[in-house]
C-alpha cells in the first residue's frame, strides 16, 4: 500500500489536498488514481442524491398541499399552510441553487423526478394519512411547476 492509498484510509482531508498539490505540479504518475476515480464518481452520485432528496421533500409538500390543504383550512380556519409553504420556499430555493452550481444535473431533473415521486407520494400519504391511491400513479407536476416559485396546486390549478 502505497502512502497516499494508506492516507485516504487515515485522513481523508490530508489525501485530498495532497491530490490538489500533485495535479498543480503535473506529478501524475504520484496520483492515488482508483481512490481518486470513486470520490469523483462519488461527487457526481451524492449531488443527484441531493437533488432526488430535496425533490422528494418538494413533490410530498405539494401533494400535501393540493389533496389536504383545502380540508384542514375548512375544518379549522386558523390553518394557513405556513409550514407546507415554508418547505415549498426552501426546497424551490436549495434547489434553484443547486442547479445553478451545478448545471449538469439540469438534464438529469426529469428523471430525478421520476425517481423521487414513489417516495414523494408515500410520505405524503403517511404524513397527511390519506390512503395513497389518493396520489397519482405518476407526477403530477412538470419540472417547470416544481422550479416556479408562485406555483401551488389546487383546485382552481389547470395543468393541462
Amino acid at each position: 500500500m502505497t502512502d497516499l492509498e494508506t492516507l485516504y484510509q487515515t485522513d481523508y482531508a490530508a489525501w485530498a489536498r495532497r491530490h490538489v498539490e500533485l495535479l498543480r505540479a503535473g506529478r501524475f504518475a504520484e496520483m492515488d488514481i482508483e481512490h481518486l476515480l470513486d470520490e469523483l464518481g462519488d461527487m457526481s452520485k451524492s449531488e443527484r442524491r441531493e437533488l432526488e432528496s430535496r425533490l422528494l421533500s418538494l413533490i410530498a409538500h405539494l401533494l400535501k398541499w393540493e389533496y389536504q390543504y383545502q380540508a384542514l383550512s375548512e375544518r379549522w380556519r386558523e390553518f394557513k399552510g405556513d409550514s407546507w409553504r415554508n418547505t415549498i420556499v426552501e426546497q424551490r430555493k436549495q434547489l434553484a441553487v443547486l442547479l445553478r452550481q451545478s448545471p449538469g444535473l439540469k438534464p438529469v431533473v426529469g428523471e430525478a423526478i421520476t425517481a423521487a415521486y414513489p417516495d414523494a407520494a408515500d410520505l405524503a400519504s403517511k404524513e397527511s394519512r390519506l390512503p395513497p391511491e389518493t396520489f397519482p400513479a405518476d407526477c403530477p407536476y412538470s419540472a417547470e411547476q416544481l422550479l416556479q416559485d408562485d406555483f401551488y396546486p389546487g383546485p382552481s390549478d389547470s395543468r393541462s
